[in-house]
């Protein structure tokens, strides 16, 4: 869908570019210590996390997907953003003490200290192909998708420049350039969120306006059994599975809180992502809902783009369309940096060691290699017909099993052991990258498999029951040393203040289910 500019527009673009690139580059070279591209000298503080987070989650597939599913179903999407402070918290309160504990710099050296060398090494494999595939290369896909059919460039143009301006100043100024442009760029994100769901009030003229023009289902953020999409037990059944995976073990999210100056910067920041979860069915999810009462004949995918088109006015366009690239920028961008650390501090260290300086080097170039591998995944994304929502989550979800299950397991019980993680981790893992395959090629047929919320909790399930009959069969071996659940509230050294404010938070989120159900 192409849009029509005028110099207000390119200019309100041209002025985004050379604000990213000076946040990017310029901060950087005032950095004493430029040691630590990889958490950024542990310097976070609770805001920087928050708006990262922020930035790298509310990537091009959430703007135009949650737009989507807004424009067929309602507000049932809101359950992917409003469900996650549970699982934040869990990071928060449970994962985070121990990680930053134990110093921690990716997630697959947890499992080093908690199952040894061998799921290490696995994790070491799955988060990289994680990050390439899930994060990288459809954030790349989706994003040269927009890209291209915005300023009728071919995919792959779109898809070369977008990896250049990300690998650009992630390479030289790595996280901290990361959250410096993700704060910038999620401000942008917001604000430019927030006009088009006001121009949109103004245009139907009330809420109940609104709600009187949509179908009362549109309404529910439990809908029921019977429906295919989004049915209430596919969401509290599946999504959980994908959630732990996704805030507790994704290393491009979790890095984030392992950058924490100290354990409360991490754990308010955690509680600061959280709350901003409360306003994104706002202005991500509502545009969606009012461009099925406004533009009732657009298709679901360009349901954003179309709003933006009709309501924005120029300058505003072009500010809009900066929003869209900053959500892409900042993803792919946390991306990279992600990969880079995971390979040259898990990888690279293995076979050699390095000093920090060969470590940075290494980092950089690790980056560049990241980018252009993500351009080719990205590319074959172009064969798979599914919409930007569909396949991101799809790939997150049944990615999420093997990691969900020896995580979570591996805080409740103490006698989870090696041989049993491995089991689960190895095979699992390889029937998850089977089925994703599949997932992602409509392989046998299109539609031959379930919801991908209940495929994910299936094989949470069977997974599950293999890890406690491994467990029950054989003897540990390796020294359980990270606290469970029971014993976590006496070590994780958290204050009243921090409880309560998680506490105030449940009850906003308890509040919005009673009132849209």
């Amino acid at each position: 869908m192409s849009l029509s500019f005028n110099y207000i527009d390119y200019l309100v673009l041209g002025l985004y570019a050379l604000i990213l690139l000076y946040v990017g580059f310029r901060f950087n070279k005032k950095e004493k210590n430029q040691q630590d591209i990889f958490l950024g000298g542990r310097t976070l503080k609770w805001w920087q996390i928050g708006f990262s987070i922020f930035g790298a989650n509310a990537g091009p597939m959430m703007l135009i997907g949650f737009a989507s599913i807004g424009f067929t179903h309602g507000i049932v999407a809101s359950n992917f953003e409003l469900l996650a402070w549970v699982f934040l918290m869990l990071l928060a309160m449970v994962f985070l003490p121990y990680y930053l504990k134990t110093k921690i710099t990716t997630i697959p050296q947890f499992l080093l200290i908690r199952f040894g060398k061998r799921s290490y090494n696995f994790l070491i494999v799955y988060s990289l192909i994680s990050i390439l595939v899930v994060w990288l290369g459809s954030a790349l896909y989706a994003g040269g998708l927009l890209i291209s059919g915005i300023f009728g460039i071919t995919l792959f143009t779109a898809i070369a420049v977008i990896a250049v301006i990300a690998t650009s100043f992630t390479a030289i100024g790595g996280l901290k350039a990361v959250v410096r442009t993700g704060v910038f760029q999620s401000v942008i994100i917001i604000i430019s969120s927030v006009i088009l769901t006001f121009l949109g009030f103004q245009k139907i003229g009330s809420v109940d306006a609104l709600v009187s023009q949509t179908p009362e289902s549109y309404w529910k953020l439990f809908l029921p059994a019977s429906n295919a999409a989004y049915s209430w037990v596919g969401i509290l059944l599946g999504y959980p599975v994908v959630a732990i995976y996704y805030w507790c073990a994704d290393q491009t999210i979790v890095q984030k809180v392992l950058a924490a100056r100290d354990l409360k910067e991490g754990q308010y920041g955690a509680i600061f992502i959280g709350t901003l979860k409360v306003i994104m069915p706002i202005i991500f999810i509502l545009p969606g809902i009012m461009c099925y009462v406004l533009f009732r004949d657009t298709a679901p995918d360009n349901a954003y783009i179309t709003m933006i088109k009709e309501l924005m006015p120029h300058g505003l366009l072009g500010l809009s369309i900066a929003a869209l690239i900053a959500s892409l920028v900042d993803t792919v961008s946390s991306s990279l940096n992600s990969f880079c650390t995971v390979f040259t501090l898990d990888v690279v260290q293995q076979f050699k060691v390095l000093n920090r300086e060969q470590q940075v080097r290494m980092g950089k170039w690790v980056t560049v290699v990241a980018a252009i591998v993500g351009v080719g995944i990205a590319l074959l994304f172009s064969y798979s017909g599914k919409g930007f929502f569909d396949l991101t989550q799809g790939l997150v979800s049944i990615l999420s099993p093997p990691l969900a299950v020896v995580f979570l397991w591996g805080i409740f019980w103490k006698r989870i052991n090696g041989k049993a993680a491995e089991i689960v981790l190895y095979g699992g893992g390889f029937i998850c990258l089977v089925l994703g395959a599949c997932h992602v090629l409509n392989y046998p047929y299109e539609g031959y498999w379930p919801h991908f919320l209940m495929l994910s909790f299936y094989i949470f399930v069977a997974l599950s029951v293999v890890i406690v009959a491994v467990t029950l069969l054989t003897r540990s071996e390796v020294k359980m040393e990270v606290p469970t659940l029971l014993d976590v509230k006496d070590k994780m050294g958290s204050s009243s203040s921090i409880w309560w404010t998680w506490a105030a938070l449940a009850t906003v989120m308890i509040a919005i289910y009673i009132y849209f159900n």
